[in-house]
């Protein structure tokens, strides 16, 4: 059973009778619809995945969906915390054009975005999760919860320590969280196959090349 808990920021007041909507990352096309009840807390009967949790139209949380989330707002209506496409933040990742560069078009959402011949972005900017489905079908990868909680994290630790996450603290991240085998070096390479966590996930992730593990 999953619990939204809303409430004001200070106040700790309940926000009572306010829609909430869940995105889940493998069947984005069909949300999962609640409202908070009397207590400021949505139910959902759903097994643990990995998304987001829309408020009054706004996303005000990403990653994994399971147990207790805690929301709290500056008011009804803030579109703090995360931007439209549910990335922390959003911001101005710029160009990582260089002279030579090969690059090849991608098709996203009727929308061409640009990547080199490896399919790192172009413009860091691009980034959204329709880039992710689209790079991911073009793999010839299954995206599934665990490869978008991955790709969450990478975003998420580089927002907050301006700087992408190395092997040792993907793997020591995701083994808290799985247990250790799902969270090893082996497990993490298998869900992405080309080149682990820290090539095709930064890849996915919208992130800069790195020289992790190939």
């Amino acid at each position: 059973m999953l619990r939204v808990h809303v409430s004001m920021k200070f106040t700790n007041e309940p926000l009572k009778r306010t829609p909430v909507v869940l995105y889940l990352d493998t069947n984005p096309e069909h949300p999962v619809r609640g409202n908070t009840d009397r207590n400021g807390t949505a139910l959902f009967d759903l097994p643990p995945a990995s998304g987001k949790v829309v408020i009054n139209g706004v996303s005000r949380y990403h990653g994994r969906i399971e147990g207790d989330i805690d929301i709290s707002l500056w008011s009804p209506t803030d579109a703090d915390a995360v931007d439209e496409y549910g990335s922390p933040g959003g911001g101005a990742g710029g160009s990582v054009a260089y002279p030579g560069m090969q690059t090849r078009t991608l098709k996203v959402n009727e929308r061409e975005v640009q990547t080199d011949s490896e399919g790192y972005l172009v413009n860091l900017d691009d980034w959204s999760e329709g880039f992710v489905r689209a790079e991911a079908e073009y793999e010839g990868l299954v995206l599934t919860d665990e490869t978008w909680e991955v790709i969450r994290f990478l975003r998420d630790f580089y927002e907050q320590h301006g700087v992408q996450a190395n092997v040792r603290e993907i793997i020591r991240h995701f083994s808290k969280l799985w247990g250790p085998e799902p969270g090893s070096n082996h497990h993490l390479h298998a869900i992405f196959p080309r080149g682990g966590p820290q090539k095709q996930g930064n890849r996915l992730a919208g992130l800069l090349r790195t020289k992790g593990e190939h």
